[in-house]
């Protein structure tokens, strides 16, 4: 198979930047190998990850000797012995998809004609974006619609594809955008369509659930003085990351009314980017994907 993850990564100096320094890098999220390669440069060592078997596939062999291309979830990494005893001193998410992802048809994160409804971020592993749109509950997809993808109409639009699917299954892009413009109207397009089949790939991958639950791992799986770093591109997926870095910073994180602290009374770090890190013009100009990357990082005590 030609390689299909060549493509531009985003924010790959800020990264690079971010991280100086660190000589043992763990790339939760490494999808085309872009910030890896980078890395590399540098003279870091690198485990990259990545659940999607196509990007472990395209770059295992192919990066060099100081670095090992494993398929894992970045939310299993602080369970792995072998990671454990690399105690990277960096770690690394850019989260979302990737563009190849996007744009390869046959797997179904695209709102393309014809293209089927899979979004299923584990390639060929479990249900797919079919299979939840003609299964879930009206109330479970107007939270999905309203809450990843800010749509205002989201119980309107669980009740159409109620509707709809009672006289034949979702199975391929069309029904998903003829819903959305049953009730978002004519007048509806692409920036409606990706970012409401946006919130389908977030719910059916529980994108935002792995994150909460995976980044205080990570961030213990960081050695001393180590750096977490991450790009996020939907502002759900930032504000996890915005929070929970700024928890992390503070000395007591007990409830206001509690009137003594019982937390662990100090902070773990400090956040090293006071606001977010975004694209700059040129690289907006050079790839307009990246319009929505949002970079943090927090670092953690000595």
């Amino acid at each position: 198979m030609a390689t299909p993850f060549a493509h531009q990564s985003v924010l790959v100096e800020e990264v690079a930047a971010l991280l100086a320094g660190c000589r043992r890098v763990l790339d939760g999220t490494i999808g085309a190998g872009g910030h890896a390669r980078r890395l590399l440069g540098d003279g870091a060592r690198l485990v990259g990850l990545d659940r999607d078997p196509v990007a472990v596939e395209a770059l295992r062999d192919t990066l060099g000797a100081r670095a090992v291309v494993r398929r894992m979830d970045f939310a299993a990494a602080a369970r792995d012995p072998d990671i454990r005893a690399f105690a990277p001193d960096a770690v690394f998410l850019d989260l979302g998809v990737s563009s190849p992802q996007l744009d390869e048809e046959a797997r179904g994160f695209t709102f393309r004609r014809g293209a089927p409804l899979d979004m299923r971020v584990h390639a060929g592993e479990g249900r797919t974006a079919a299979d939840w749109l003609n299964s879930a509950p009206p109330a479970e997809l107007a939270e999905a619609f309203a809450q990843f993808g800010d749509e205002r109409r989201a119980r309107a639009l669980a009740r159409e594809i109620e509707r709809r699917r009672s006289g034949g299954p979702f199975a391929r892009s069309d029904d998903l955008v003829n819903a959305i413009r049953a009730v978002l109207g004519p007048r509806s397009g692409p920036a409606d369509f990706a970012r409401l089949f946006q919130a389908v790939r977030i719910a059916l991958n529980r994108e935002l659930d792995r994150l909460r639950s995976a980044l205080p791992e990570l961030l213990g799986l960081a050695a001393p003085a180590g750096v977490l770093a991450v790009i996020a591109y939907h502002s759900g997926e930032d504000r996890v990351v915005k929070h929970a870095f700024r928890d992390w910073a503070r000395a007591c994180v007990c409830p206001p009314a509690q009137p003594d602290c019982r937390c662990r009374g100090r902070p773990l770090g400090l956040v090293v980017t006071k606001h977010a890190i975004r694209p700059s013009a040129a690289e907006l100009d050079a790839n307009p994907r990246a319009r929505s990357a949002r970079l943090r990082a927090f670092r953690k005590h000595a």
